[in-house]
C-alpha cells in the first residue's frame, strides 16, 4: 500500500463482526501486538477500538444482526456519505444500512457492490479512520474477491474514482496512481457458497512467523506464506471464530 493515511476514496478502517469479542480479543492482541479497548457506553453495543500505541488501526464488534457473519469489513473514506451513497445507487449497488450518524465521530453507511461485495462508507467527523495504515500490525492492503471482474472495476471507479493498474494476472487499485489494494478473480477453485467479499490485509514484518503464530492461537493458515517478486511475501489465514484475513510483507522501497 502506497497510503500512509487515510485519503478520500480509499480505505480508512477495518472492523471485525465476531461471535467471541473476548476470544477475538486475546487472538489479535497476541498476533499484532494491539491494545484493544471497548467503548463503556451502553449504546455503543460493546464496539472495542484496537490501537498500535496512541493510534486505532482497527476495531472489534459483537455480531449486531441475526444471520451476520463473521468476517473483517472494510471502510472507504467519503466527503459525504450520503452523496456516496447516492453514487452507489446509481452505479448498481445497493445500500443495506444508514447513511445514519455514529456519536460525533462520522457518519456510515453499508452497501454491497453489484457482485455482491459488502463494503462500507464512512465520512469522518471527529474520527478519520485508523491512524496508522502499512506499518506492522496496521492494515497493509485490501483486496476484492469478485466473479465479475469487470463488473467492478465499472462500479467502483465510478462510485470513487480510482485508478486501476491491470495486468495479465493481477488488478490494482489506487488513488491518483497509488496502489492500495487488487482484485481477484474467484474461478472455480473457490467454493460456490463463498460469497464476493473484500478482505484486509495486515502489514507484518515476518510472514512465516506470523502464520505460525496464529495456528498456534487456535487460527487456521489458508494459503500457506507464499514469496512474491521483490521481496513480498503474504498468506492467508482464518481467526479461531473463522474470520478470514490476509497478512503481507513488502520490503522497505529504495
Amino acid at each position: 500500500m502506497k497510503l500512509d493515511k487515510p485519503v478520500t476514496g480509499g480505505p480508512c478502517w477495518t472492523e471485525l463482526g465476531t461471535s467471541d469479542l473476548a476470544g477475538a480479543k486475546q487472538f489479535y492482541e497476541g498476533l499484532f501486538g494491539w491494545r484493544a479497548e471497548t467503548d463503556p457506553r451502553q449504546e455503543a453495543g460493546g464496539y472495542t477500538v484496537a490501537h498500535l500505541g496512541d493510534a486505532a488501526v482497527a476495531a472489534l464488534t459483537p455480531l449486531y444482526q441475526e444471520g451476520q457473519p463473521v468476517a473483517w469489513n472494510v471502510s472507504f473514506a467519503v466527503p459525504d456519505a450520503d452523496a456516496a451513497a447516492e453514487q452507489v445507487t446509481q452505479a448498481g449497488g445497493t445500500v443495506l444500512v444508514g447513511p445514519m450518524d455514529v456519536f460525533d465521530v462520522g457518519r456510515f453507511a453499508v452497501a454491497v457492490d453489484p457482485t455482491g461485495a459488502v463494503f462500507q462508507l464512512w465520512q469522518a467527523r471527529s474520527f478519520p479512520g485508523a491512524g496508522l495504515l502499512n506499518a506492522p500490525g496496521a492494515l497493509g492492503w485490501v483486496e476484492l474477491m469478485t466473479r465479475a471482474p469487470e463488473r467492478a472495476v465499472e462500479f467502483y471507479t465510478t462510485v470513487f474514482g480510482w485508478t486501476v493498474n491491470a495486468s495479465e494476472h493481477y488488478t490494482q487499485w489506487g488513488i491518483a496512481g497509488d496502489d492500495f489494494g487488487g482484485m481477484m478473480d474467484m474461478d472455480d477453485k473457490f467454493p460456490h457458497e463463498v460469497p464476493a467479499h473484500w478482505l484486509p490485509y495486515f502489514a507484518v514484518v515476518d510472514v512465516g512467523a506470523t502464520a505460525g503464530d496464529a495456528a498456534g492461537a487456535g487460527g487456521t493458515v489458508l494459503m500457506e506464506p507464499t514469496s512474491m517478486p521483490n521481496g513480498r511475501g503474504l498468506a492467508m489465514l482464518r481467526d479461531p471464530q473463522g474470520a478470514v484475513f490476509g497478512v503481507y510483507h513488502e520490503p522497505p522501497q529504495p
